[in-house]
């Protein structure tokens, strides 16, 4: 969902389409008090004109002419137009990128535990994976959260690179290497479905 652009409906193969419009009708209050939600959600991590950053607000600058985002200080230049969202986006994983690399080398290297590869993505349910070849993915949106938050899930996936389920022994690991982990988990699951653009 997301309250600037409506609510998705997903149907089964050879479903017919009255079939959604009966749904969102039914559930039309829920649909609504969910946006409401998500949309006050959005207005607490950043205010109208600002993104965030780990654990700053940067100033949105619209720029006629530019087609990439460039960071100076506190303030993000954008495109102005239909660009900005898809130049943010590609601003995002680039930083992304470099801001997981560095906490994943530095955990990986405190474990004594390798990766083989390191990909920035958009999933829309998940957070970070761990292959069983030791490719790590994380999803740039990461960064729209408090930095907390990323340090968590960069030792969260370190941690299946020695642990692939969630046994117990998985969550001692995670709980020596990242004591305050459940909070960043809770911050996470009631926040999450804001860290958007």
């Amino acid at each position: 969902m997301d309250p600037q652009h409506g609510v998705e409906v997903l149907l089964p193969p050879r479903a017919p389409l009255h079939t959604a419009a009966a749904a969102v009708a039914e559930l039309a209050p829920w649909i609504e008090r969910q946006l409401a939600a998500l949309a006050g959600a959005r207005e607490r991590l950043a205010p109208a004109g600002t993104l965030p950053y780990l654990d700053e607000r940067l100033a949105l600058q619209a720029q006629q002419g530019r087609t990439r985002v460039h960071r100076r200080g506190q303030t993000l230049l954008i495109p102005g137009g239909e660009d900005a969202t898809a130049a943010l986006e590609r601003w995002y994983r680039r930083a992304a990128r470099a801001e997981i690399a560095k906490r994943l080398d530095g955990a990986c290297a405190a474990t004594g535990t390798p990766y083989t590869s390191l990909t920035i993505r958009n999933q829309r349910t998940r957070w970070g994976s761990c292959a069983s070849g030791g490719a790590l993915s994380f999803n740039w949106r990461l960064l729209l959260a408090p930095e907390h938050v990323l340090d968590y899930v960069v030792w969260h996936e370190v941690c299946h690179l020695r642990c692939a389920d969630h046994s117990p022994a998985f969550w001692a690991l995670v709980a020596e290497n990242c004591p305050h982990w459940r909070q960043s988990a809770g911050w996470l699951r009631e926040n999450g479905s804001a860290l958007v653009l």
